[in-house]
């Protein structure tokens, strides 16, 4: 089983910065897509940005030019940089990756979610 690690987030003013990261674990994985999601209180969850494993990102047209995805696959691992951050982006932060796995020789594809990390950002 592939699990999602996430971290960074936390309460900032309008303007300032923050940085997520997610790592990935397991026995015998190997990543594809990552993307970030995040989930206001009455609202739907939606697609913040993705980073496919050719590398071209997307990002939701309220966060473009302000937000910044990247990975590291040598750690397994997906970064999102958000700056000038507004307090239209407090939500709850979601890391999620697609991939392949072995059990028992057999190759198979997964789906993961992060457990979640509350960016809050005050006016």
């Amino acid at each position: 089983q592939v699990q999602l690690v996430e971290s960074g987030g936390g309460l900032v003013q309008a303007g300032g910065s923050l940085r997520l990261s997610c790592a990935a674990s397991g026995s015998r994985f190997r990543l594809n897509a990552m993307g970030w999601y995040r989930q206001a209180p009455g609202k739907q969850r939606e697609l913040v940005a993705a980073i496919p494993s050719g590398g071209v990102t997307n990002y939701a047209d309220s966060v473009k030019g302000r937000f910044t995805i990247s990975r590291d696959n040598a750690k397994n691992t997906v970064y999102l940089q958000m700056n000038s951050l507004k307090p239209e982006d407090t939500a709850v932060y979601y890391c999620n990756a697609a991939g392949d796995m072995w059990n028992s020789g057999v190759l198979r594809s997964f789906e993961s979610w992060g457990q979640g990390t509350q960016v809050t950002v005050s006016s």
